[in-house]
């Protein structure tokens, strides 16, 4: 087992394992335990009551964080020259078609998101394997695969992330940085929560959250309660 640094020991410490936090009080505590030299991604990690291997129980979705992630989003807008225009006015980094897709087929994924149009898709099939496994595939069900490609792109850029819960029955989503104030983390949890909530497959039966937790890159993780206002 790893030795904690002091810095990790005071962390723990702070943290009352016995107890469970309201989302508010862990927003607070959640930056008084980062002491890392960079930005600390706030993480949650929600276990959900469903069973994903079951199609009419798999939770996934889109939200628009209130306050954004904190990160600098990479984003790739695969459309045809009528388009390019769209990408570059809402900010896309890069943009282009044929010229990508041959460097995507050769290994470059040095991207976030991939935004598309409906009829690009066929020529994105054979790249699934590259894509797939980096969930950079883009899908119409989270608005990465339209005609609107402008506000596509202002919504990823502005806060719009798209989460899903793995084979585990957990949903683990980035909602912030340890420089936001407590004040935006809980909003942003909030608003992945009550989300995530909405989404609730009717076929899903007993305790739908069973447990959420909050921590930032290297700290322990806070339990915060399961019923959200």
């Amino acid at each position: 087992m790893a030795k904690l640094s002091k810095k990790q020991n005071v962390a723990r410490q702070k943290v009352d394992s016995n107890k469970i936090y309201t989302l508010k009080e862990a927003s607070n505590l959640v930056k008084d335990i980062t002491s890392t030299n960079f930005d600390s991604s706030i993480d949650l990690a929600i276990r959900l009551g469903v069973d994903p291997k079951k199609a009419n129980q798999m939770v996934r979705g889109v939200v628009t964080l209130p306050h954004g992630t904190g990160k600098n989003i990479r984003v790739l807008a695969l459309v045809t020259p009528d388009k390019e225009n769209d990408a570059k006015e809402a900010g896309a980094d890069f943009f282009g078609l044929d010229d990508y897709l041959q460097k995507i087929k050769n290994g470059w994924t040095d991207i976030d998101v991939i935004v598309t149009m409906p009829s690009v898709m066929g020529k994105l099939g054979p790249l699934g394997r590259v894509l797939g496994p980096r969930g950079l595939m883009p899908n119409p069900k989270t608005g990465t695969v339209t005609m609107d490609i402008k506000k596509a792109i202002l919504d990823v850029k502005g806060g719009k992330i798209d989460f899903k819960v793995d084979k585990t029955g957990i949903v683990h989503a980035s909602i912030g940085k340890s420089s936001f104030t407590a004040e935006k983390i809980f909003e942003n949890a909030d608003e992945l929560l009550k989300t995530i909530i909405k989404l609730k497959p009717s076929t899903s039966k007993g305790v739908y959250v069973k447990s959420v937790y909050m921590s930032s890159t290297m700290s322990p993780g806070i339990s915060i309660e399961t019923k959200i206002d």
